[in-house]
């Protein structure tokens, strides 16, 4: 809930952002625009990213709570998991508590929920402790007359090249869905997949002082190949390729790549899909994704 109006030190590949945390004043800005634009689409279903609770940038806030306030009364029910938790991260720009989650929210009972954790960055077992351990979050819903269905929010690992780490997640990822396609049930994964889509044209437009935290042949090709991708290869190729940009990163002065994707079973119809880049340009390095998905 930080906005778009600094550059924090993780931003810059080297570390070097001037900024710590967001200001209270930006806090509440982004959560009114949040609520605003959630309210404004009226999904059935959230999924959602980077909800910090008891973490010092963010004043120790449970960042869920306060959004569901800002809600309509419709949205019932919800399910979140950790993925960043610890009382105190000696780090010289943190220094200080960090949690965060991600959620699922719901207009419709979710009828139980999985954490699924995806494999870590390979480091030493102190700074294991530390870090991220970035996770996959399923919430199931019952579905009348017909199979569970699944959705599911999911934000991998940045940074993690000179490693196996995305390609590991990608294949776990990969098998969950694979399984559950097998089974015959609906499902749909969507969040922050820090890959850019397998398109080698894409990676060879990217600054070269980026190119070494992205590979070439991106690892996210395993999932594009088995199952249906929201932006599609065609969409983030094609002549209107900006309009699928999901990602404004703070260094830079407009959105210029793609890194977030819903992948969705066969099982359901896809009506519609779009990014809404028109007027979100300020709540988030991100853009929201809408799609809406018919079930059996």
């Amino acid at each position: 809930m930080a906005g778009k109006n600094y550059v924090f030190f993780y931003d810059p590949w080297d570390g070097s952002g001037p900024d710590l945390r967001p200001s209270p004043k930006d806090i509440s800005a982004t959560f009114d625009e949040v609520a605003r634009m959630i309210r404004a689409e009226d999904p059935d279903i959230i999924l959602l990213q980077e909800l910090d609770e008891g973490a010092a940038r963010t004043d120790g806030e449970d960042q869920l709570k306060r959004l569901l306030k800002q809600l309509p009364s419709s949205y019932v029910s919800h399910t979140t998991a950790w993925y960043w938790k610890a009382a105190f991260v000696p780090h010289p720009q943190i220094m200080g508590s960090v949690g965060m989650k991600l959620a699922v929210i719901s207009k419709y009972r979710i009828e139980n929920a999985v954490r699924y954790q995806l494999p870590l960055m390979p480091n030493n077992l102190i700074v294991t402790e530390f870090q991220f351990k970035r996770a996959l979050l399923e919430a199931r819903f019952p579905v009348a007359g017909g199979k569970p269905f699944s959705a599911m929010s999911i934000h991998q690992d940045a940074f993690a090249q000179g490693s196996d780490t995305m390609q590991r997640q990608v294949t776990l990822v990969s098998k969950i869905l694979s399984e559950k396609e097998a089974a015959g049930d609906s499902w749909i994964i969507g969040g922050d997949f820090n890959l850019l889509p397998p398109v080698r044209s894409i990676y060879d437009r990217l600054p070269e002082a980026e190119k070494p935290y992205f590979q070439p042949d991106s690892e996210i090709a395993r999932l594009f190949d088995s199952f249906s991708a929201l932006p599609s290869v065609a969409m983030v190729s094609g002549p209107e390729a900006s309009r699928y940009f999901t990602h404004w990163p703070n260094t830079a002065k407009a959105a210029d790549r793609t890194i977030d994707y819903f992948f969705l079973s066969n099982q359901a119809t896809t009506e519609n899909f779009r990014v809404r880049q028109e007027d979100t340009g300020r709540i988030s390095d991100h853009y929201p994704l809408i799609v809406e998905y018919v079930l059996p």
